[in-house]
């Protein structure tokens, strides 16, 4: 651990906590893409699969279910509780423009080819 990496995660769980309490207080996701929170969720899940097998520290496991938890939190908002207001005609983030070629990054350049 070092202060750096301190800084960064708590800058990164405030910015979670803000755009919670946006779309809470406005009761609206209104220029928020649900596509991005869906690749965020994806990515998250797949690199906090460890959560399962190892154990480093209480505060690396507690940021990791802190995440997971924040970005289905928006995606649940987003989907359920104030969809009327997410406008889907202007999500247009092309997600298959990330999503691809980090698939096949993904299995050309790894240590090993497990999902952990």
């Amino acid at each position: 651990m070092n202060i750096f990496r301190i800084a960064a995660d708590m800058s990164h769980l405030l910015a979670i906590i803000i755009l919670l309490l946006k779309i809470w207080k406005s009761r609206s996701c209104s220029g928020i893409s649900a596509r991005s929170q869906i690749l965020f969720a994806v990515v998250f899940t797949a690199r906090y699969l460890d959560l399962f097998t190892s154990y480093i520290s209480f505060y690396n496991t507690a940021m990791k279910i802190t995440f997971l938890v924040a970005t289905y939190a928006t995606i649940y908002l987003m989907f359920f509780k104030f969809r009327s207001t997410y406008m889907r005609e202007s999500d247009t983030f092309r997600v298959e423009l990330l999503l691809i070629p980090s698939v096949l990054l993904a299995v050309l350049i790894n240590h090993d080819f497990t999902p952990f």
